[in-house]
């Protein structure tokens, strides 16, 4: 696998410059055809579970997207390669109308992987035209949508790699997406403690910069005051959970925890197993040894509480996590390393908490709920987050398969408290 170059330019909500928006759109398209070409045509069919898509489907809708939301509107000569992919690649947009069914878009044989870079080049040659030749009223209304469009691909980037591990996982020669990259080794630093005084704190995104729109409105929380631990909680940590029979003792757990445990067959993290004695992990550089000082990952909201539990500490809120985090900048361990797995803490900084960004998205104890005021945007596009605000878990700070510069301290990442396939980890916080 290619690393990636760095990403050119970050996309203001309502951008201007057309040849910036040229450039960074070229930069994305191309990033997500990066990805795909370490598979084979095989490799992009390929539907594991319910909850991943083949890589060829994450290509053909984020494309869907780009012409479905932007040039049909826009582009009145525009004509769709095939009318038959507004309903194979509509995903949960019921305004837009009919969709091929979730858990069957791996029997999607056809159209083709090589069908769909066409499909990709077709859509690409009338943004291309669009962003050059639409006039300022027309642009005006779509350059927003482009910018929306862009950080919809990099989300899709990052699922395309959480979906073919979780595929290469199934299989049982235990494949690598990519060859092992060393990365230097160094012990995990004491965990210590940042004390925060709490008090009256504005949460939530503001300014011109891109954001969705579930990052806002800003708003005023009441934070008393709370401690958050300075790295996330490592994979020899978690041995030590396991070893003291963390995964077999209920009080430890949330009632659906442990009813999951039970269901499930739970005992310890997704991708973990044992051979000859060893703790192995399945990566996208196939079976790998597992790292005790990196970062424990793919581990649910009910592990991350239970773990919270046994160490006498708790879960952070997304509250207090984005006041340590909105005076950091968002650098880390993201997608252009190209590790594409956890690594450990440094311990350089003794000021702030350390691996706020990248390596795992942290779990948060705050239900993924509208901010006071939040208000969906009118249209299609306002079924992208709002939908989704009810029994769900925010969790911050993105991965080491986050693309850079898509994340930020507002960023409020959400998934069902027993999902386990995403890049997934943990943060202890405690109260003063």
């Amino acid at each position: 696998m290619i690393v990636s170059n760095a990403e050119p330019v970050i996309i203001d909500a309502h951008p201007r410059d057309r040849n910036l928006v040229l450039e960074h759109y070229n930069w994305v398209r191309g990033e997500t055809e990066r990805l795909a070409a370490a598979l084979s045509p095989e490799d992009q069919v390929v539907q594991s579970m319910p909850d991943a898509s083949p890589t060829k489907w994450h290509r053909a809708h984020v494309t869907w997207f780009f012409e479905t939301m932007i040039l049909t509107p826009h582009l009145p000569d525009h004509v769709p390669l095939d009318p038959h992919y507004t309903f194979l690649f509509n995903s949960y947009y019921d305004s837009i109308g009919a969709r091929h069914p979730r858990p069957d878009r791996g029997l999607l044989t056809r159209p083709s992987a090589d069908q769909v870079t066409a499909y990709r080049a077709h859509v690409d040659a009338g943004m291309r035209r669009l962003i050059g030749d639409a006039d300022d009223a027309v642009w005006a209304k779509a350059a927003p949508m482009i910018a929306l469009g862009l950080h919809h691909e990099q989300q899709h980037q990052e699922l395309i790699l959480m979906d073919i591990l979780h595929a290469f996982s199934r299989n049982s020669v235990a494949p690598a997406y990519q060859a092992y990259r060393a990365a230097p080794a160094r012990t995990a630093p004491a965990l210590r403690w940042h004390d925060h005084a709490g008090g009256l704190t504005e949460i939530g995104h503001a300014g011109p910069a891109f954001a969705f729109d579930n990052e806002g409105p800003p708003h005023k929380v009441h934070l008393t005051p709370f401690r958050l631990a300075s790295r996330l909680v490592t994979n020899g940590e978690w041995k030590a959970f396991m070893a003291d029979h963390g995964y077999e003792r209920p009080e430890l757990w949330l009632a659906d925890g442990w009813a999951s445990v039970g269901v499930e067959g739970w005992t310890a993290p997704l991708y973990w197993q044992k051979c000859d004695g060893i703790w192995m992990t399945m990566s996208l550089s196939g079976l790998q040894q597992l790292n005790d000082q990196a970062p424990v990952c793919h581990i649910s909201l009910y592990e991350a509480d239970a773990y919270a539990r046994w160490a006498g500490k708790r879960l952070p809120r997304e509250a207090e996590w984005e006041a340590f985090a909105a005076d950091q900048p968002a650098r880390g361990n993201f997608l252009g390393t190209g590790l594409l797995r956890t690594v450990p803490a440094t311990g350089a900084n003794d000021q702030q908490p350390e691996q706020m960004f990248g390596d795992v998205w942290e779990w948060t104890q705050s239900p993924y709920v509208p901010y006071p005021g939040f208000k969906p945007v009118t249209g299609a596009v306002g079924e992208y987050n709002g939908k989704f605000m009810a029994n769900q878990f925010v969790l911050r700070g993105g991965a080491c398969v986050t693309p850079e510069g898509h994340a930020r301290a507002t960023y409020r990442n959400f998934f069902y408290p027993s999902m386990r396939w995403m890049f997934s980890g943990v943060r202890l916080a405690d109260d003063q």
